[in-house]
């Protein structure tokens, strides 16, 4: 199915599920973070899978990766800008990573963390609406040139992916950070997705 074939029905049923998700991981990030934390109504954008690596070209990021577990299969990246990265750490742990040196445990644990909350609360969103239950597995961190992250991303896949890009911006305390989530269902499992989201 090519991305095109998404009417704007699915893409506004969609969008609607993805901005209830994102109003739950405001919740929980506000509650690990202790401060409030308001987020933007998500942007969405249907892309195939082979124009994805172009959308970063050489800007360095830190990536989580989750496959989907239940009755819809596929992936999730979650891919933050290096700065977004590193302002979520400052904010969570009170100091800057330090500059050229690789994220601590402690530092790759809260940003795993962070993953863990924004995947969970979609696929909660997305599985209550489909009355399915769908679990994110442990998220894999990678850091690197985002581009190189998704072509690997997608090296993974059958070469015909349909691929949800949604931002996920979100402030605390005045400072905007966040990032893309990408949403990469295999493809047997997007018709089912599609398909329970419009009845």
């Amino acid at each position: 199915m090519a991305h095109q074939d998404l009417h704007d029905g699915e893409l506004k049923a969609l969008t609607q599920v993805c901005n209830t998700g994102m109003q739950h991981a405001a919740v929980a990030l506000s509650q690990l973070m202790g401060k409030g934390v308001s987020i933007q109504v998500p942007r969405l954008q249907v892309l195939d899978g082979s124009a994805l690596p172009h959308l970063l070209e050489s800007q360095e990021a830190t990536a989580l990766q989750l496959q989907i577990l239940g009755n819809v299969r596929g992936s999730i990246i979650i891919l933050l800008l290096q700065e977004n990265a590193h302002r979520i750490l400052e904010l969570l742990l009170g100091k800057l990573p330090k500059e050229g040196e690789p994220l601590s445990e402690m530092e790759r644990a809260t940003l795993m963390e962070v993953g863990n909350i924004l995947a969970s609360a979609c696929l909660n969103a997305l599985g209550n609406s489909l009355k399915m239950t769908l679990l994110p597995s442990v998220p894999a961190l990678s850091t690197g040139q985002g581009s190189d992250i998704l072509a690997r991303a997608l090296d993974r896949g059958d070469g015909d992916e349909v691929v949800v890009m949604m931002d996920a911006m979100f402030s605390v305390s005045d400072s905007l950070c966040g990032g893309s989530i990408f949403l990469i269902p295999a493809s047997a499992s997007l018709g089912v997705l599609l398909g329970a989201l419009e009845q």
